[in-house]
């Protein structure tokens, strides 16, 4: 068994049934998981704000550190497993708190999540599952085997999605 961890920007993907996806404290930041029973594979991406036009350079070098460009990529990855049809897929949904933002006028997490949603939209997909908003940073890992997502507030409360 592998443990593959995502951290900022990072994309991981396994098709190995004894691997697990993990990324550490998302804050503003969400958790893109994608799961395709059939395979099984899973893929996961911490991604940290909503738009790639704030840094092209970067986009390039870490295409999940963006929603647009984390949701093409993830699509790319999809097409190369072998994924032709959107009902083949399960997307959840984790994180886009509001932690540091006292005087709320950035919204970075929930524009973070507002972001994926309308990128997953263009490709006629949707989260079936989300644990998303609210002020707590969450730690999660997803098991390739069944797709089980497993999130965990603050060190604290766990929540299996």
């Amino acid at each position: 068994m592998a443990q593959l961890i995502a951290g900022v920007g990072d994309i991981v993907v396994s098709n190995c049934r004894e691997d697990l996806l993990k990324t550490y404290a998302l804050g503003s930041c969400v958790a893109l998981i994608v799961y395709v029973p059939n395979l099984p594979a899973a893929v996961l991406a911490h991604v940290a704000l909503p738009n790639s036009s704030a840094n092209r350079k970067r986009a390039l070098k870490k295409p999940g550190y963006f929603a647009d460009t984390a949701v093409a990529e993830l699509i790319s990855i999809l097409k190369t497993l072998g994924v032709k049809k959107k009902n083949q897929v399960r997307v959840k949904l984790v994180g886009g708190a509001n932690i540091l933002d006292t005087n709320k006028g950035f919204y970075i997490g929930k524009r973070n999540v507002l972001a994926i949603k309308r990128h997953l939209w263009k490709y006629h997909l949707g989260a079936i599952a989300e644990d998303v908003g609210a002020h707590t940073s969450r730690t999660v890992s997803v098991q390739v085997r069944d797709g089980k997502v497993l999130v965990v507030h603050n060190k604290q409360s766990t929540k299996i999605l």
